[in-house]
């Protein structure tokens, strides 16, 4: 499951690459007269052309976005949730654009997305068959040291 994780987030920052350069050929030969009419002269002023991380609404993307709790049952979901809300997004996008060649990207992106959600699925259905081998499902054995006392006899007896 680790390099499943691995695999996917090296995969997730190549799709920033992707949207960067879609972004930055998209942009490169505006006037200052696109700019304004566009609507891009407060990004402008700050940003120029540079491509700077941030949602349509125009909040920068920030590590607070990352949920992590450090279990990994409520971690995988986020990470389900995360590659749902990025499919919708991709979705949105589609559904707006009208240039074919960043349409095909923006598929392309979108399945890898549906891929990724897939794995994540996988990886739960595996966590949770483990954690129930053991009725952990009420504890984070990586960090709760008396995990183990708290199972039911029975259960101990198992290991």
């Amino acid at each position: 499951m680790f390099l499943c994780v691995c695999d996917i987030g090296t995969e997730e920052l190549g799709h920033l690459e992707m949207v960067g350069t879609i972004v930055h050929q998209l942009t490169r030969s505006m006037t200052p007269e696109d700019i304004k009419r566009a609507g891009f002269d407060a990004y402008f002023v700050d940003h120029t052309a540079g491509v700077y991380p941030v949602s349509a609404s125009g909040s920068p993307w920030n590590a607070a976005s990352i949920g992590v709790k450090g279990d990994v049952i409520t971690d995988l979901n986020e990470d389900l949730a995360a590659e749902q809300k990025a499919r919708t997004t991709y979705d949105n996008i589609l559904r707006l654009s009208d240039d074919p060649d960043v349409n095909d990207v923006i598929r392309f992106l979108r399945e890898r997305e549906i891929v990724h959600y897939q794995r994540f699925g996988e990886g739960l259905r595996l966590a949770m068959d483990k954690l129930d081998e053991k009725n952990y499902y009420s504890c984070n054995p990586a960090f709760d040291r008396n995990c183990h006392n708290r199972m039911l006899p029975e259960m101990k007896q198992r290991q």
